[in-house]
């Protein structure tokens, strides 16, 4: 510990499992208090009771993030719990994937209302206080769909390019009070979503190898190593990123993959 985050109240959406869970554990190493969201209780009650049981600060509620009255409850809850948020990490997210033409107007709204308009939500609800406070940041977690196109993912892809807007947007617009807004890109990361996504083929084990090998270095991400990224973004170690995408795939958006 280096107490980097110390004076952070964070507040994480998708906090119990995953990449959110590994951005929470980091935060917590390096002195933050944190305020975890999610809509599992189960696991977010055992992973919230076993980061105080190291020591860490930790608050947390169990509430979905396109739920708009349950989001303002949960930061005023917050405020009251470990102090006025100060950080957002909006990491909460679903993967919607369909052939254009095939998908229904329900996995449409679906897909905006929690990859995009739960994003908002939660900005909405923490942006007042960062302005009363004289600042803050936002930490947005993407994907390099935001900016790249995979066939069959539709419509995750333009519901993650309106997410950067969004960052782009609410970064410039909230520059002169002192908020800094960023995203973060992963690319293919060793979760549960991604061991689900190679179950889904016949043949789970080519389908992994498959991934691997579109990547430069043959081998996809950690939960640990993007957690690792956030934490220097939402830290003070970067204080003139604003609006702005950091990209965390191994290179695999770099690399040119013929059709």
């Amino acid at each position: 510990m280096t107490d980097r985050l110390k004076g952070k109240r964070i507040m994480i959406t998708g906090a119990a499992q995953g990449i959110g869970l590994a951005i929470a554990r980091a935060c917590a190493k390096e002195g933050a208090s944190l305020f975890l969201v999610d809509l599992d209780a189960g696991l977010l009650e055992t992973e919230a009771k076993a980061l105080q049981a190291t020591g860490a600060t930790i608050s947390y509620a169990i509430a979905s993030i396109t739920d708009t009255p349950a989001i303002s409850a949960a930061v005023e809850r917050a405020a009251a719990e470990i102090g006025p948020i100060n950080a957002l990490i909006n990491n909460a997210g679903v993967n919607v994937f369909h052939e254009p033409l095939e998908t229904s107007d329900a996995e449409w709204q679906r897909c905006f209302d929690i990859n995009l308009k739960g994003a908002w939500n939660c900005s909405r609800a923490v942006l007042p206080g960062m302005i009363g406070q004289g600042g803050g940041v936002i930490l947005n977690i993407a994907s390099t769909h935001a900016f790249t196109i995979i066939p069959h993912t539709f419509p995750y892809p333009v519901a993650k390019h309106a997410l950067l807007g969004m960052t782009k947007s609410l970064g410039i617009e909230y520059a002169p009070k002192g908020v800094r807004v960023n995203a973060l890109a992963p690319g293919y990361v060793r979760t549960q979503k991604a061991t689900e996504y190679w179950n889904s083929f016949p043949d789970p084990i080519a389908a992994e190898a498959e991934t691997m090998k579109l990547h430069p270095g043959g081998r996809i991400a950690t939960a640990d190593e993007i957690a690792l990224a956030a934490l220097f973004m939402i830290s003070d170690e970067c204080p003139f990123m604003n609006a702005t995408c950091l990209t965390i795939d191994g290179g695999l958006s770099v690399l040119h993959h013929p059709v």
